[in-house]
């Protein structure tokens, strides 16, 4: 009876916070599917889209190990949520007052250290509520419920786009989500105060250190996070190519989400049952976006934006899944981090240099994503061969 009440808790509190993230991403992915033409028409070129896209992200990954690591020692979970929030959903409203490219992007920036100030804490206080449901299910239910957002924020934004809205208004209205992810963020917190109470038995996977296989799990994905192309240069590229209608590029990222979002619910449920040999097989798969969003035409650009999003799915659903069973949670917060800041380093880097390589050749860009991507499975192997043998495996 208590096992069953606990897992009632446990449900509910990982759909609540899923709720949370649901606004939040109508408002900040609403606004990161309309950023690249945004900074086209604020004067940007491809190079400085790059940078800024790779910057913010290197701000949204880097500053995690920061956050994570204080959040394990203050233990101060709500506060690094909510501050992270507040700061990460307010400067989205903010961009409709931008009136030139660097002020734009320094919004987008401010929004993505806002992200990486709460994202260790909460990814902590989830997989509290995890082993009672499952690693995998509850970080693809809870992502699932992330990318319904991700689907509409972009789809709110083409319809206001349709009928003649701005830029600027676009960015206005998206201060309504964000108002309804923090109200339900403070719901939850008066609800469930002490997440932590909600881990009631580890796994045997749990360690107290960070193993070699750790550092060859950071590697690997680390080198996915290099040759992920950002949606920010892509739909630079729509723009400047004239590929797609400019009311299209938000459809499509939308379609991305949704793509994402079905992934994340399958892939978690199915990495909970086969281990690491799902995230091996859709980063095969998924390499494929590459060649296709920069190709000519309708159809063969939105079979790869569905590639994209598939991707995407998995890798924010699986990556922090295997954390938490590797980890034990008194360190998942720094592990978190430790997994982002190597994570934004590397998708800096790519980001940047791929912004590069556009403005001298799409080919060159398109070989570097998938070679990138390809490296990474061997490495995943690697550590899928210690799956269910943890106790054997040796600490830094």
């Amino acid at each position: 009876m208590k096992n069953e009440m606990s897992r009632r808790n446990a449900c509910a509190f990982i759909i609540l916070l899923g709720f949370v993230s649901l606004f939040a991403d109508i408002t900040y992915e609403g606004a990161h599917s309309i950023s690249g033409q945004y900074l086209a028409v604020l004067g940007a070129t491809g190079t400085t889209v790059g940078i800024v896209a790779g910057l913010g992200e290197l701000f949204g990954y880097g500053f995690r190990l920061v956050s994570g690591y204080m959040s394990d020692r203050t233990r101060k979970y709500w506060i690094f949520t909510f501050v992270g929030y507040a700061i990460n959903l307010l400067a989205v409203p903010l961009l409709a007052l931008a009136g030139n490219w660097p002020m734009a992007a320094g919004l987008m920036v401010l929004e993505r250290f806002g992200k990486a100030l709460r994202i260790p804490a909460k990814d902590a206080m989830l997989s509290y509520a995890a082993n009672e449901t499952g690693q995998g299910l509850r970080f693809g239910l809870h992502q699932a419920l992330d990318q319904t957002g991700a689907v509409l924020g972009p789809l709110l934004v083409s319809y206001i786009l349709y009928f003649q809205g701005s830029f600027q208004v676009s960015f206005a209205l998206l201060l309504i989500p964000a108002i309804c992810a923090l109200g339900v963020l403070f719901v939850a917190w008066i609800l469930f105060p002490h997440p932590e109470k909600l881990e009631i038995t580890e796994s045997h996977m749990h360690k107290e250190g960070f193993t070699k296989i750790y550092w060859i799990y950071i590697l690997a994905i680390s080198f996915v996070a290099a040759g992920y192309v950002d949606f920010p240069l892509i739909a630079f590229n729509f723009h400047k190519q004239a590929l797609i209608p400019e009311v299209w590029v938000p459809v499509f990222f939308s379609i991305a989400m949704a793509a994402a979002g079905i992934s994340e619910l399958v892939c978690g449920r199915l990495f909970d049952k086969l281990g690491l040999s799902v995230l091996i097989c859709i980063t095969a798969i998924a390499c494929l976006f590459a060649p296709l969003v920069f190709i000519r035409g309708f159809y063969l650009p939105l079979i790869g934006m569905v590639l994209w999003g598939i991707g995407v799915g998995t890798h924010e659903s699986i990556m922090r899944a295997v954390i938490a069973k590797m980890i034990h949670m008194n360190k998942r917060g720094t592990a978190f981090g430790i997994l982002n800041i190597w994570f934004g380093v590397f998708w800096f880097l790519g980001s940047a240099l791929m912004g590069y390589l556009y403005d001298i050749s799409i080919p060159y860009l398109i070989a570097f994503s998938v070679i990138m991507q390809l490296a990474a499975i061997p490495l995943l192997m690697i550590v899928k061969g210690f799956e269910g043998r943890s106790t054997n495996i040796p600490s830094l």
